[in-house]
C-alpha cells in the first residue's frame, strides 16, 4: 500500500461511523439476489417487470448508496480536510434509510401497494435528504485540487438532481403532472448511473487505485474532465423536460465509453496485478465500456434483444458491486489497521494489513461474484431456469464478503482489547 502522503488520517471519523454505513452492504446484496432467486419471475428480463424493478433499487438503494455514503464521510475529511456536519448523528440512520426506502419501493412494486412508494419516498425525503444537505455544505468548503477533490466538491448535487427526478417520476405515474414521462424516466436512470454512480467511482477511483493496487494517477488535464464530461450531456437532457430537443443519451454514452477507457487503462497498468481483488477492476471497467457500446448501438440492435436487462447487470453488478466488493476488501482492513496503530501502544507490533483478510478466503469471494456477473449476463437465455442459480450464486458471493468483513471486525476487536 503506498498511501499518499497529503492525505489527512487524524481527521478520519472513528471506525464505528463508518462501519455502520459500510458493513451491511454485502448483506444487502444477498438479499437482492435471494430476492431473485426465490422471487416471481413472471416477466424477466423485461426492464419494468416487477422483480426487475425491485432488484434494481434494492441494489441502488439498498446495497450501493450506504456504502458511497459512508465513503464520502471518510473521504471528505481524509481527502480534503473537510468534514462532513454532523457526520455522527447522521451515519447511524444512513444504513436503515436506505434499506428502508429500498424496502418500500419492492413493497410497491411487488405488491402493487402505492402505500410502500409512499413509505419509501417519505423515508427517502427525511433521511437521505439529511444527508444531501450535510454534503452539499461540506462540498462548498472543498478546494479542488485534482479529480477525487473536485468530484467531491459537486458530487452531492448529482444525488439531489437523482432524488428529485425521482420524486418527479413518481408524480407523472401517481397525479398525471404534466411532464414527459420517458425524459423524465431516462433522466432519472441516467442522472443515478451516470451522474451520481460513475462519477463517484471515477472519483474514488482516481485515488484508491493508485493507493493500493499501484495504478497510475489521473493526468492533471484529463483530472479537470471530472465531473463536467458526463454531468454537461446530462444537463442537456434537463431541455426534454421543457419540450426542447437534445442529443444528450449519445453524448452521454460516448462520455461514459471515455470514462471506460480512463479506468481500464489504469486497471491494466496498475503493478499490484497479483492482489486477488484486481480482476473486479478490469471487468467493472469492461462492464461500463460493454454498457455504453450497448447504449449508443441499442437503436440498430434487434427490439427483441434484453438490452435493458444488459445494462442494468453491466451497470449495477459489473459497474458498481464489483468494484465496490474490491474498494471493501481493502478499506475494511486498511481502517482497521490504521485505527489499531493509533489506539495500540508504540511497542505493540500491529499486523500487516495484508494478514488481516487472508487473500485465499478473499480470492474464492472474487470467483464467486465473477461467476455470479456471467450468470447474470446469460439469464434471458432461460430467464426461469437461471433465476434460480444466478440469484443464489450472487447471494453466496455477497455473504462471503460479509463473513469477511465480519472476520475482519472481529479481529479489530480483539487485537483493541490488547
Amino acid at each position: 500500500m503506498n498511501a499518499p502522503r497529503n492525505l489527512a488520517f487524524h481527521l478520519a471519523p472513528s471506525p464505528g461511523v463508518i462501519f455502520g454505513c459500510l458493513l451491511p452492504a454485502p448483506w444487502l446484496g444477498m438479499v437482492a439476489g435471494l430476492l431473485l432467486a426465490l422471487g416471481p419471475a413472471e416477466g424477466l428480463p423485461h426492464r419494468f417487470a416487477p422483480l426487475s424493478l425491485s432488484l434494481v433499487h434494492v441494489l441502488a438503494l439498498g446495497m450501493l448508496l450506504p456504502v458511497m455514503l459512508g465513503a464520502l464521510f471518510q473521504l471528505f475529511p481524509v481527502l480534503a480536510g473537510v468534514p462532513v456536519p454532523a457526520t455522527r448523528w447522521l451515519a447511524p440512520w444512513v444504513a436503515p434509510c436506505c434499506v428502508g426506502t429500498a424496502g418500500g419501493l419492492v413493497w410497491g412494486f411487488l405488491g402493487s401497494n402505492p402505500t410502500g412508494f409512499i413509505l419509501g419516498g417519505t423515508i427517502a425525503t427525511i433521511g437521505v435528504g439529511s444527508v444531501v444537505i450535510a454534503l452539499v455544505v461540506a462540498g462548498w468548503q472543498v478546494i479542488p485540487t485534482n479529480a477525487s477533490t473536485r468530484v467531491l466538491r459537486w458530487i452531492a448535487w448529482a444525488l439531489l438532481v437523482t432524488v428529485l427526478l425521482g420524486a418527479a417520476l413518481a408524480g407523472v405515474l401517481a397525479y398525471g403532472w404534466g411532464l414527459p414521462l420517458r425524459s423524465v424516466l431516462d433522466l432519472h436512470v441516467a442522472w443515478g448511473a451516470g451522474g451520481w454512480l460513475a462519477v463517484l467511482l471515477a472519483g474514488v477511483a482516481a485515488t484508491v487505485l493508485p493507493m493500493f493496487w499501484q495504478a497510475p494517477k489521473l493526468d492533471a488535464r484529463l483530472s479537470r474532465l471530472l465531473p463536467g464530461l458526463i454531468w454537461l450531456p446530462l444537463a442537456l437532457g434537463l431541455l426534454e423536460l421543457a419540450g426542447l430537443p437534445s442529443p444528450w443519451r449519445p453524448l452521454c454514452w460516448l462520455a461514459l465509453c471515455l470514462l471506460a477507457c480512463l479506468l481500464l487503462y489504469a486497471a491494466l497498468e496498475a503493478k499490484r496485478k497479483h492482489d486477488v481483488a484486481w480482476p473486479l477492476w478490469c471487468v467493472a471497467a469492461l462492464s461500463w465500456w460493454l454498457a455504453a457500446v450497448l447504449g449508443l448501438l441499442e437503436g440498430v440492435l434487434p427490439a427483441d434483444w434484453p438490452i435493458a436487462w444488459w445494462l442494468g447487470v453491466l451497470i449495477l453488478v459489473g459497474g458498481a458491486v464489483l468494484p465496490i466488493n474490491a474498494m471493501l476488501g481493502k478499506i475494511i482492513p486498511f481502517l482497521v489497521w490504521l485505527h489499531l496503530r493509533r489506539q495500540l501502544p508504540a511497542h505493540v507490533r500491529v499486523p500487516a494489513m495484508q494478514t488481516l483478510l487472508p487473500p485465499a478466503l478473499q480470492w474464492i469471494q472474487v470467483m464467486l461474484v465473477l461467476f455470479a456477473w456471467l450468470c447474470l449476463l446469460m439469464l434471458p437465455i432461460a430467464p426461469a431456469r437461471l433465476a434460480l442459480p444466478a440469484g443464489l450464486l450472487f447471494a453466496a458471493s455477497q455473504a462471503s464478503l460479509g463473513g469477511l468483513l465480519l472476520y475482519v471486525l472481529s479481529r479489530y476487536v480483539q487485537l483493541a482489547k490488547t
